[in-house]
C-alpha cells in the first residue's frame, strides 16, 4: 500500500495511525476529521473539563513532539466512499484516493425531536458541546438530565459538585441495567440519592417546555420538572450514513469480522462506528468505550496490512470506567447472559466492593467500586481466561 486514509481523527483514528507506523507502514498517511481540532480526549468532557478544572490544552491526545509523518485534513466531513475509484469524497468537494482505508468516524449524540435551537438544551460529545454546557452550568439553578447512563450520570455528578439542583430522568425501571444488569445497575445508580440528586425511573419524556429557552421537562405521566438547563444523554448513533451505497455492509454501524475487516477488501473499521464480531458472545457488538478505541485499531491495522490473511487475536473483554461523586467505577467482561452476581470483597453499603458475574459458575465479568487494585487483578484474569490459557481465581 502506498497510501492509507484514516477517516476519523479522534482516539480510534489516532490509534490506527500510530499502529500503522508501529507496524512498519512507511507510505503516505492521511488523517481526515470533520472537526477542526487535532485529536482530543473525550472522557474528561463530562468531568474535569466540564467542572473547569482543566482546559482544552489538557485534552490533547498527541504527545509533545509526536510526529506521525501524516497529512492532516481537518474540518472536512466525509460524504462518500467510492469503491471503484478507491477514494473518499469530502463535503468541501475534495477527494482523497488511497489503497487502504480505516473507517473511524465514531458516533453522534442522539437528540430529542423538536429541541433544535432551544437555548439551555445540550448534548455532550464535542469540545464545543462541553464549552456551551459549562457556560450554562455556571448560571447555577436546576439541571435535568434525560438519560441515566454513564454520560448522564457523570454530568449529574459534576453539576451537583458545582452546587446545582439536579434531577435525572431514566425511562427504564433501573438505570445501567443493560451494561451492568439490574441488580448492580441499581447499586451504581443509587449514588445519585447518596448525593441528594433526584432520580426518576420508569417514566419517559413527552416534551420540553419553553420558548427561546427551556423552562421545564414534561414527563409522560403528566408531571412537570422545572429546568434552567437540560442535558440529553439518550445514547449515540454510529456515523456511517456517508457509507450508504458504498457496498459496505451496515448493521448498527459498520459490520466487521473479529479483526475489524469489512465486506470490502482493504477497508477496516474501528471505534464507536464499528460493529465487530465477538466470539465470546457469538454476535456483532459496537464497543463505545475509550479502551476499545485505543486497543482494537492495532488488530485492524494488522488485518489491513496483511490483506486480511493475518490470524485475528482473541479480543480482550470490553472494559470501561466511570468517575461519579468521587467514586471510581470499573467494569470488564459481559454481564449479558450471567446467571449470578456476587460481592466477593467489600460491602455495597460502603460503596467499596468487587462483584463477580458468573455463568454456570464460570466468571464472565467483574465490577468494582473504589477497588482499583483488586479489580485490575480480576481484569487481567478475565483477559487470560478469554484467551483460554488459564483459569480464574
Amino acid at each position: 500500500m502506498k497510501t492509507v486514509a484514516v477517516v476519523g481523527a479522534s482516539l480510534a483514528g489516532l490509534s490506527a495511525a500510530r499502529s500503522l507506523r508501529k507496524q512498519g507502514y512507511d507510505g503516505r498517511l492521511v488523517l481526515i476529521g470533520d472537526e477542526t481540532h487535532r485529536p482530543y480526549d473525550r472522557p474528561p468532557l463530562s468531568k474535569e473539563f466540564l467542572a473547569g478544572e482543566i482546559d482544552e490544552a489538557d485534552l490533547a491526545l498527541e504527545a509533545d513532539g509526536e510526529d506521525l509523518d501524516a497529512e492532516w485534513v481537518l474540518g472536512a466531513r466525509a460524504v462518500a466512499l467510492d469503491r471503484g475509484e478507491r477514494s473518499v469524497r469530502l463535503a468541501n468537494g475534495r477527494s482523497v484516493a488511497a489503497d487502504g482505508f480505516v473507517v473511524a468516524t465514531g458516533s453522534a449524540a442522539r437528540t430529542l425531536p423538536g429541541t433544535d435551537g432551544m437555548a439551555g438544551v445540550h448534548v455532550l460529545r464535542t469540545i464545543e458541546d462541553a464549552r456551551a454546557l459549562r457556560e450554562d452550568l455556571a448560571r447555577g439553578g436546576r439541571l435535568v438530565v434525560i438519560g441515566g447512563g454513564f454520560i448522564g450520570a457523570e454530568v449529574a455528578s459534576t453539576a451537583r459538585g458545582l452546587g446545582l439542583e439536579v434531577t435525572v430522568v431514566e425511562a427504564a425501571p433501573t438505570p445501567l441495567a443493560g451494561p451492568l444488569g439490574a441488580a448492580m445497575g441499581g447499586v451504581v445508580s443509587s449514588l445519585h440519592a447518596d448525593q441528594g440528586v433526584r432520580l426518576e425511573c420508569g417514566v419517559g419524556v413527552r416534551a420540553l417546555s419553553g420558548g427561546r429557552r427551556v423552562h421545564a421537562v414534561l414527563l409522560e405521566d403528566g408531571r412537570r420538572l422545572p429546568a434552567d438547563t437540560v442535558v440529553v444523554g439518550v445514547g449515540a448513533r454510529p456515523c456511517v450514513e456517508w457509507l450508504e451505497g458504498s457496498g459496505i455492509v451496515l448493521e448498527n454501524g459498520v459490520k466487521c469480522d473479529s479483526a475489524g475487516g469489512t465486506s470490502i477488501p482493504g477497508v477496516v473499521a474501528v471505534g464507536d462506528c464499528a460493529s465487530w464480531y465477538d466470539p465470546a458472545v457469538g454476535a456483532h457488538r459496537r464497543i463505545e468505550h475509550w479502551t476499545g478505541a485505543r486497543e482494537r485499531p492495532a488488530a485492524a491495522v494488522t488485518s489491513l496490512l496483511s490483506g486480511g490473511t493475518a490470524a485475528p487475536e482473541q479480543p480482550r473483554p470490553p472494559y470501561f470506567w466511570s468517575d461519579q461523586y468521587g467514586i471510581r467505577i470499573q467494569f470488564a467482561g459481559h454481564a449479558a447472559g450471567a446467571d449470578s452476581v456476587t460481592v466477593e470483597e467489600g460491602a455495597v453499603a460502603d460503596r467499596s466492593f468487587l462483584a463477580v458475574y458468573r455463568r454456570a459458575d464460570r466468571p464472565v465479568a467483574a465490577l468494582g467500586m473504589n477497588q482499583t487494585r483488586l479489580f485490575t487483578r480480576w481484569r487481567r484474569q478475565l483477559v487470560t481466561a478469554a484467551a483460554g490459557t488459564a483459569g480464574l481465581p
